[in-house]
């Protein structure tokens, strides 16, 4: 009996060994018990004294939580938020969390507001923005999906901008306000892209270190949307706003390159406009595309359009497909991540995103109701070189219903953390699928992508019988992600990759 204990207990040494595989350090902190049943993460940071701010929201309140070096609760404060009071951005710098709202008491009356946590003296405290009038039913910031394109603050932390829309009904307007980030006051507002038919969708926006303002986005010919067939019913433009004046240029496009966004990235104190383009239509992908800003004239001085590498095919079709593939582009994928090296290099991630839906009928009643699935599938990842080439390219084959991953980047390595199948599946046609199955387990995986795009699969942990954790949600700084469990009780516990 002795002996067959010994066996079962080398084997489940041995088991545990294989269950973990990452390179990074794995540690959890201890469970605790959170005041409100809810998972809601909007803003989650790390201090360079390794204290880590939260803020939540439940159907009644903000929640703002401040955690040690150890991640134990030492603050915690709860604020009541109105059914008309929503979150529309949120800022990072220093010891504090800058988490902002719109409140809309009246059809045309919006009022802004900044909510500050400070991680290190365990305060918080609410002010007022500013006020505004709208049109009725207008909102007054636009570009709503996972990358925040209505706030953006500068590298010494020293101002912050929000870009604001202010349409009327027979004017298109835009507005730049600049803050001083420590006292919230108003350096100056600017009002941009004025026109009585032509509509202006923001991309992306940042600020220097001055307080100068780049509004990058697209003005419509036409409209407001996108015309059928997929053709180009926009022009890209870059605005330049300071106290001073505005200036823009205007992104060239040949009649068969097509793209969807872009997004800004400063690089030697250069600005690099990156994204996807297609020969197609806007809402395909053939390959990266990169134009480079002189900032002295406010010019386009290169660009650079390069077809997605063979790699990228091979992933998500196999070697029997990749080939018939590469004709047809991909489609459906959004920017998710842009990430730097700290050596000129910038790698851009892209997720696949649809909503498909199906009718489910009542029966004998005769009605019935639309059931709506939102598809969070492959990952689509580029690196461009300083030079602005594209270098490799890469993807994972995946299948997900909800926001499934995080990246970031580690002593010169990029690193993708998603959860998939206890197993990751190695298909004959040579790709690897992270998905789980109908009736498998979860893992949780780090995709480790060297330099030159060589990819190890290292296994965190098995999830069955230990916690389930939201890489999505998480944040890297200090050179550690740290991420939260999802359980739907009031217990919750943080893991750290380091």
């Amino acid at each position: 009996m002795n002996r067959l204990l010994l066996i079962l207990f080398i084997i489940s040494i041995f088991t545990a060994q294989a269950q973990k595989t990452s390179k990074l350090k794995v540690t959890e902190s201890e469970e605790y018990k959170d005041d409100v049943k809810t998972f809601d993460i909007k803003s989650i940071h790390t201090t360079t004294s390794n204290i880590t701010g939260i803020v939540r929201e439940s159907k009644k309140d903000i929640l703002f939580d401040v955690f040690d070096g150890n991640l134990k609760k030492t603050f915690s404060k709860i604020v009541d938020s109105d059914k008309k009071e929503r979150f529309v951005g949120e800022l990072f710098y220093g010891d504090e969390i800058k988490y902002f709202t719109v409140y809309s008491p009246k059809n045309k009356e919006r009022i802004v507001y900044c909510h500050t946590l400070n991680m290190a003296t365990k305060t918080y405290n609410k002010k007022e923005i500013f006020s505004s009038t709208v049109e009725k039913k207008e909102s007054l910031f636009s570009g709503r999906n996972k990358r925040q394109t209505s706030f953006a603050l500068s590298p010494n932390g020293q101002y912050f901008a929000m870009a604001t829309d202010n349409i009327k009904k027979n004017l298109n307007s835009y507005t730049i306000r600049v803050y001083n980030a420590q006292t919230l006051e108003m350096i100056y507002k600017k009002s941009y892209r004025e026109d009585a038919e032509r509509y202006y969708q923001p991309n992306d926006l940042t600020v220097s270190d001055g307080g100068t303002v780049y509004s990058l986005g697209k003005l419509f010919k036409k409209g407001k949307r996108q015309k059928k067939g997929g053709k180009a019913n926009y022009e890209f433009v870059l605005n330049e706003i300071s106290k001073a004046s505005t200036k823009d240029v205007f992104i060239g496009l040949g009649e068969d390159e097509h793209i969807q966004s872009l997004t800004i990235t400063d690089i030697d104190n250069e600005l690099h406009l990156i994204g996807f383009y297609s020969e197609r239509n806007v809402g395909r992908i053939k390959g990266g595309c990169n134009f480079m800003i002189d900032r002295d004239n406010l010019s386009v001085k290169n660009k650079k359009l390069l077809d997605l590498p063979q790699e990228v095919y091979d992933d998500l079709y196999g070697y029997r497909k990749a080939k018939r593939k590469n004709d047809k582009e991909l489609s459906n994928f959004y920017i998710d991540y842009v990430l730097t090296d700290g050596e000129g290099n910038t790698y851009v991630l892209a997720e696949e995103f649809y909503v498909t839906s199906n009718y489910v009928s009542n029966g004998a009643n005769g009605g019935g109701y639309w059931v709506y699935t939102y598809h969070y599938d492959d990952v689509l990842i580029i690196k461009f070189n300083a030079e602005g080439n594209l270098d490799w390219g890469r993807s994972i084959f995946k299948r997900a219903t909800a926001p499934s991953y995080n990246a970031f980047m580690k002593n010169g390595e990029l690193h993708v953390i998603l959860n998939s199948g206890k197993n990751l599946t190695e298909k004959k046609d040579g790709r690897t699928k992270a998905s789980k199955g109908w009736f498998e387990s979860s893992s949780l995986y780090d995709f480790v992508y060297s330099a030159s795009g060589d990819v190890t699969y290292d296994k965190i942990q098995d999830n069955r019988s230990n916690t389930f954790y939201a890489p999505f949600y998480g944040t890297f700084e200090n050179e550690k992600f740290i991420m939260m469990s999802t359980r739907k009780s009031k217990k919750k516990q943080f893991m750290t990759l380091e």
